[in-house]
């Protein structure tokens, strides 16, 4: 048996139990330290990181009380609060070990005691201890993240008007707990929508739980959403709950809700109005309570005149309903979003703030996005590592190309400048934004071709 990873420390003013105490488990406990002085307490905390203390109940002679263990509990609480504290006495007093477990201790230890039963106390004290702190750890982390990264629209970015009508939404229902469906394109940010509504509601202290509808087959839709019981199905060893039964209390995401099938639209559609869940392989009821929200890039309207989805179903989830413009109907919020990206990828990959030229932006403006904020967000990730410059042109980023065509030179065309634009446009997308191949093709040199994109704004 490998030995248990913790800093002990037994404070006892029996010499020959901290002995025996200290020649036993030094063998099991990776550092044991004894003393027979509680006022040595503070000093050991000051000095040390303890997981664990044996701490005995009475230090006086004849004393029966407990004060001084009391006294000694609250004072190592206080300075540490991670800390375990096992309880000693010697005189078999159980309403005192359980006023002890009250006021802070973890568990209690009878004197005297036999070896196996030390080790077993210690051991299980040191694993309720570490699932706790884990616990505490989880809990801090989530609270940091709400108070500082996570706050009601820090991650809606934009000025637009679109997005400020659709912010002007938000804040209306998510003091509510009315159904919401979120209408957009692929990568137009519906789930950063729906995190939104929720951190702004009265729920924003309980789960979201986030369903991708679409990546869930026919066959695992009744156990994901809805639970099992154990032997429901060959791969069923115990009960298990759900995702609408773990976003009780809380809000419940169901993305690509377009997706789904009829026979699935009609249990989901059981479900939100009933507010109960059957487990897979059981008849009874469980009641569920969250705040649904909805989303689908699909035309639901369409599909419900073509019979592709219940339209009850629809009436159901829509109460409000909140429609994401794509990015090419708001523009004017891409140097938002990308020095929002440009901050969060240099920080990520530890490089130098970067910045985009006034040519950049125009350029970035100038293109459709039919990937939207996720193709900008991957587009500048790929720019701040692939640019071995603190200024980002227009050649740093590698974007699709559907824009829309200029037209194509003609003799028509009889402007000097207007032909030349065309003409440079038309051989830097040839060679992919590799602005050397490009010069190297019109004839001119590096430089010159910069000034050219520059000054018709490329």
């Amino acid at each position: 048996m490998s030995k248990l990873d913790a800093k002990t420390l037994i404070i006892d003013d029996d010499e020959d139990v901290l002995l025996a105490a200290k020649l036993f488990l030094k063998k099991h406990v990776n550092t044991v330290h004894t003393d027979k002085d509680p006022n040595t307490i503070p000093r050991y905390l000051k000095n040390e990181n303890y997981d664990l203390i044996l701490l005995d109940m009475n230090f006086s002679r004849d004393a029966t009380s407990g004060k001084e263990g009391f006294h000694w509990l609250n004072k190592i609480l206080e300075m540490d609060p991670t800390i375990a504290v096992i309880l000693i006495t010697a005189y078999g007093d159980i309403e005192l070990a359980v006023q002890g477990i009250k006021e802070g201790a973890t568990n209690f230890l009878l004197k005297p005691w036999d070896n196996k039963k030390l080790l077993a106390t210690i051991s299980t004290t040191l694993e309720v201890h570490q699932s706790k702190k884990e616990l505490q750890d989880l809990r801090s982390k989530q609270k940091f993240l709400m108070e500082q990264g996570d706050q009601p629209y820090s991650q809606i970015i934009g000025e637009s008007k679109a997005m400020m009508d659709v912010l002007g939404t938000v804040q209306k229902v998510a003091a509510t707990d009315v159904n919401v469906l979120i209408l957009g394109e692929n990568g137009t940010g519906k789930e950063v929508i729906a995190r939104a509504i929720h951190r702004a509601s009265p729920r924003k202290d309980e789960v979201f739980i986030s369903v991708d509808l679409g990546a869930i087959s026919e066959t695992l839709f009744e156990s994901e959403l809805f639970g099992y019981k154990k032997g429901a199905f060959t791969d069923a060893k115990e009960d298990r709950g759900g995702r609408f039964e773990a976003a009780s209390k809380g809000t419940i995401f169901l993305d690509e809700i377009g997706n789904l099938s009829h026979p699935l639209q009609s249990k989901l559609l059981s479900v939100l109005q009933n507010r109960k869940v059957v487990r897979l392989g059981s008849v009874k009821e469980i009641p569920v309570d969250v705040r649904l929200v909805c989303a689908t890039n699909m035309p639901l309207y369409q599909m419900v005149e073509e019979g592709k989805f219940r339209q009850d179903l629809l009436y159901r989830i829509n109460t409000v309903e909140i429609n994401l413009p794509p990015l090419r109907e708001r523009l004017e919020d891409i140097p938002l979003l990308v020095n929002h990206f440009l901050e969060i990828y240099c920080k990520k990959y530890k490089m130098p703030n970067k910045r985009l030229h006034a040519s950049t932006i125009k350029r970035l403006e100038k293109h459709s996005w039919p990937g939207n904020i996720r193709e900008l967000q991957h587009a500048v990730e790929r720019a701040v590592i692939m640019s071995d410059s603190n200024v980002l042109q227009p050649q740093d980023f590698f974007l699709s190309k559907q824009d829309k065509p200029e037209k194509d030179i003609t003799v028509d065309d009889h402007n000097l400048e207007t032909t030349e634009k065309m003409l440079i446009r038309k051989v830097i997308d040839k060679h992919g934004g590799n602005i050397s191949k490009a010069a190297k093709e019109l004839g001119i040199t590096r430089a010159s071709l910069y000034r050219r994109i520059e000054k018709y704004e490329l």
